[in-house]
């Protein structure tokens, strides 16, 4: 005896948009919510196979809170693909920059290694202030 596999359909899944606010979260658990509801772990129709995530939209990323010396010891390496490209940038200097960017790095690395990531990425929107661009979809705050 044995169990099938449960499998959504794409009626079944729907899609909702959260608004979550940064200020004065820590970054590492912060992307661990975030993660979560782009996956949809949150739903009873959740199939790791299937995605069935929300769409999270994240306000105020600028304010983020990052605990220790990470802001001056955490390194982020990037490439151009031209020959002597490679940059190393910290935290700090990609907070002042980009500070969008911390944060769809965190979610990134918290998400499963597959073809299910790009699609969970797609559905992350992040704001450097308190004003987006996503009032018509009338986010639920959590």
């Amino acid at each position: 005896m044995y169990s099938k596999t449960f499998q959504p359909k794409e009626a079944q899944i729907e899609r909702k948009w959260y608004r979550m606010d940064a200020t004065d979260q820590v970054l590492g658990r912060f992307a661990v919510k975030i993660a979560r509801i782009l996956q949809g772990k949150q739903k009873p129709i959740y199939a790791g196979q299937a995605d069935v995530g929300d769409f999270v939209v994240v306000t105020n990323a600028k304010k983020i809170m990052v605990t220790g010396k990470n802001l001056l010891l955490k390194t982020y390496f990037r490439h151009s693909g031209y020959p002597g490209g490679d940059t190393t940038e910290t935290l700090g200097a990609l907070m002042s920059r980009k500070p969008e960017e911390v944060i769809i790095h965190a979610v990134k690395g918290m998400l499963p290694k597959n073809k299910l990531r790009a699609k969970c990425l797609k559905r992350l929107k992040v704001f450097a202030g308190a004003e987006h661009s996503h009032g018509a979809q009338q986010p639920e705050t959590i």
